[in-house]
């Protein structure tokens, strides 16, 4: 599996097709929810993405947003693995590898995301903590959560 980070402009029709076909098939279909998933926000973000090694199909995805995007620290967003990829560990991977990309890319040691509530614990896990009462955002119970890095740790 190969990490591939890219702009919007950068990326190809075939890679842009494939992370609004995951990204509708995961959020839409899969969690029944009808939501703007174009919401003008990709164009000045960075798609960090993992392709099956063989069939070079779309297997992980997330969006960073630099700061000032979505909160005023930097994000991450759109976080989703492929249903038929989920149970291998992949999630923890996409999301270290997406908290070191943010943190070096957009320098900051400080990254803020809304998560889906049922995923607190997983988020918990890899550092961030509960910044919010819970919300609904598109009808599913949202909160939000923060991670601060110290220096040493992205440096890593």
């Amino acid at each position: 599996m190969n990490w591939i980070l890219k702009s919007f402009s950068q990326l190809t029709t075939d890679e842009l097709y494939a992370i609004l076909a995951l990204r509708n098939q995961v959020f839409i279909c899969e969690q029944q929810c009808a939501y703007q998933d174009l919401d003008g926000v990709d164009q000045n973000t960075l798609h960090l993405f993992a392709k099956e090694e063989d069939s070079q199909q779309l297997i992980a995805y997330a969006r960073l947003l630099p700061q000032g995007i979505a909160f005023k620290e930097a994000s991450i967003g759109r976080v989703i693995v492929a249903q038929e990829q989920r149970g291998r560990g992949i999630a923890h991977q996409l999301i270290k590898e997406a908290i070191a990309t943010t943190c070096h890319q957009f320098n900051t040691h400080t990254i803020k995301i809304m998560a889906q509530v049922y995923l607190v614990s997983f988020y918990q896990s890899h550092g961030f903590v509960i910044d919010s009462e819970t919300y609904l955002e598109d009808n599913i119970p949202h909160i939000d959560m923060v991670l601060v890095q110290s220096v040493q740790s992205i440096s890593m």
